[in-house]
């Protein structure tokens, strides 16, 4: 067992603003905002490191790509890239992101699905439940008309506006991180009812496809190369081996106590023809539902906090937590040439903020990497979800203010 390390990193942390650094009109710019997916990763923080620290040939690599926002932006930055994700909406993402632009008649696909007769009906024994009873047979045929499309192009450019528009006719709360149904989200479906539901429909999937031609439009205008790019979705990343070396891992990890990316998902999964067996299997890697054992995090920090951590639910998420995300990290890095570039925040637990940044600092000090500093960035605007409490605790929500990109160098 290696000695826990004691590394002095507080004069090594500089305060920036990721926005003002990168000339990257907003965090949505382009096709970097589609879908909203949770805690998404800034392009700016991206770029900003692929600016300053990449040189020419370097390949990318990202563990925990979720949105895929790692790949868009070494795409336009010309960079070979790697993702990986739990989620299988990974790939469809980074499809939709960088699709090519064409010139394509929105009236005449919507047409189209009006007239067809195909229906699809996804597998999942609680549908009724999240969808009103007078919605199911036109859903059923607007899902039927993309599953039968032969137009891979066409298939692309529809699936992110009907997965947008579907979840906002059904009853999920869609400000809350977990498919959840709420007084408030059972008041949209029932106005919705007292209207011509089928025109609001069409009428929302025209502006859905207009706007996303334009978000493509823009991705085009910053010259995206071509370039090689691997995508592995639906894999566990907590286990999956690179088959070749990268030169940068720039991730941001599941958070501490936010980590149900599968529930959030699986609403769009079941529209996409995923069945409910193989959706059950995801949400079983997720760290919180998972058996992990036991990793050796070799940090002072860590053991100190955890040793503080009266709860012992709780302490049992800060264990899991680091022993799989750990494992994975310190596992990956072996085959990794130059750089580590960790995006993390600093969750709170029974009040007290984790430092995620100094506990990852120590442990890959203690392999053989050099820190060289953390930038800490200031959140602007609270991400897509907001809560009086913590979900994972039940507690007063207390979230980070700040996160925090800890650059490692191989020494």
């Amino acid at each position: 067992m290696l000695g826990e390390p004691e590394v002095d990193v507080r004069n090594k942390e500089k305060k920036i603003l990721f926005r003002r650094e990168i000339n990257i009109p907003s965090t949505t710019y382009a096709t970097y905002g589609l879908y909203n997916y949770p805690a998404k990763f800034i392009p700016h923080v991206v770029a900003y490191v692929l600016e300053n620290y990449a040189r020419p040939y370097m390949k990318i690599f990202d563990p925990f790509a979720g949105y895929g926002t790692v790949g868009i932006v070494s795409r336009i930055y010309g960079y070979d890239y790697e993702l990986w994700d739990l989620n299988p909406l990974l790939k469809i993402l980074h499809k939709s992101a960088t699709l090519e632009l064409r010139q394509v008649s929105i009236t005449k696909i919507i047409n189209e699905m009006h007239e067809s007769k195909d229906i699809f009906i996804p597998k999942w024994s609680r549908f009724s439940y999240w969808y009103h009873e007078d919605f199911h047979d036109f859903l059923f045929h607007v899902w039927g008309y993309y599953h039968s499309l032969q137009d891979d192009y066409l298939k692309t450019l529809l699936t992110i506006p009907l997965l947008k528009i579907s979840r906002y006719f059904s009853y999920d709360d869609m400000q809350r991180q977990k498919l959840s149904k709420s007084p408030k989200s059972v008041n949209r479906v029932h106005s919705l009812l007292k209207k011509n539901w089928k025109a609001i429909f069409y009428q929302m999937l025209y502006q859905e496809i207009k706007e996303l031609l334009q978000r493509l439009k823009e991705f085009w205008s910053l010259h995206p190369k071509k370039v090689n790019a691997i995508i592995k979705e639906g894999i566990d990343s907590l286990k999956e081996e690179l088959n070749e070396k990268k030169d940068i891992l720039i991730t941001s990890p599941p958070y501490l106590q936010s980590q149900e990316y599968i529930r959030q998902a699986k609403l769009d999964l079941y529209w996409l023809g995923y069945s409910e067996k193989f959706i059950r299997n995801l949400r079983k890697l997720e760290i919180p539902y998972r058996k992990i054992e036991p990793f050796y995090i070799n940090s002072a920090i860590y053991h100190d906090f955890k040793q503080d951590i009266k709860k012992p639910h709780l302490r049992r998420i800060f264990e899991r937590y680091f022993w799989g995300v750990g494992r994975a990290l310190s596992r990956l890095q072996e085959d990794i040439n130059s750089y580590l570039f960790l995006f993390v925040g600093r969750s709170s637990m029974e009040g007290r903020p984790v430092p995620i940044d100094r506990i990852f600092i120590e442990h890959f000090v203690s392999l053989g990497w050099k820190h060289r500093i953390t930038l800490v960035d200031t959140i602007i605007a609270r991400r897509l979800f907001s809560y009086r409490s913590n979900p994972a605790t039940g507690n007063k929500d207390a979230r980070t203010t700040g996160e925090f990109l800890v650059i490692l160098q191989r020494d």
